[in-house]
């Protein structure tokens, strides 16, 4: 007689588990703000004509920082599932469905000194039965490319989930997106593989490359967080949250 399998997964303690009912399977709104920028509730009304201005390709200015022209393809769109986006209505067709997901949060990304929309990141595949959550769909204008924006709204994130009581927050970005990746692992996401063939964007294979972090994993990360790039004032920082605050109902 063959041998019956009998190994199993660790039981997970009753607090844990009790986690799961109080998390909706869409996020609660929320604001979180760092030194950088905040993050509030993605308003397309709102926001949409200011964030097209400043992923579209033409000249923009954020305070002291300006920018020329640009190939918005190469610098924001090549690996997402849209764009680039001829008009601020063609951004804002591809964004409804974010803001309207079931098991999603659409945030905007705001500038504090200036409160200028600089990009877009999800709470997404939310999944408050396993206690895990993705963030994805993220973009940035060139505006704020490397000047450790990415660092601080990655900081919030993560540190929002698991306050909240997730297990697992997850990265995924196309295998062949080296700045993604990178920014991943110098965040202090773990790789954990390729998945090919799993999906088709823009007519294109798209193999992802999955990385996650745990919730063990997170009072170290969080105690030394990453030096970011030099910021707008040229010396370089580390990315440190503030606390969360409930935002109001839309």
């Amino acid at each position: 007689m063959t041998d019956l399998p009998h190994q199993v997964g660790d039981p997970l303690r009753a607090e844990a588990l009790a986690r799961r009912t109080g998390l909706p399977r869409r996020p609660d709104p929320v604001e979180l703000a760092g030194a950088l920028v905040r993050l509030v509730p993605l308003d397309l009304q709102r926001d949409v004509e200011a964030l097209h201005a400043v992923s579209c390709g033409a000249p923009a200015r954020l305070g002291d920082r300006a920018i020329g022209p640009y190939d918005p393809d190469a610098h924001i769109w090549r690996y997402m599932a849209g764009g680039p986006f001829a008009s601020a209505d063609e951004l804002g067709a591809w964004l409804t469905p974010q803001v309207d997901a079931v098991d999603g949060l659409a945030l905007c990304v705001r500038d504090l000194a200036t409160d200028t929309p600089v990009g877009v990141v999800n709470y997404l595949a939310n999944h408050p039965e396993h206690l895990k959550i993705e963030l994805g769909s993220i973009w940035y204008s060139p505006l704020v490319q490397g000047t450790g924006v990415n660092a601080e709204v990655t900081a919030l994130l993560c540190a929002h989930a698991f306050g909240l009581g997730y297990r697992r927050v997850e990265w995924k970005c196309d295998a062949l997106n080296e700045r993604s990746r990178r920014a991943a692992l110098a965040f202090g996401f773990r790789f954990e593989g390729i998945q090919d063939a799993h999906y088709i964007v823009k007519g294109r294979n798209r193999d992802t490359a999955w990385f996650r972090i745990l919730d063990h994993e997170w009072p170290a990360l969080s105690a030394h967080p990453p030096v970011r790039p030099a910021n707008r004032s040229g010396r370089a920082t580390a990315s440190r949250p503030r606390a969360a605050a409930p935002a109001p109902p839309a």
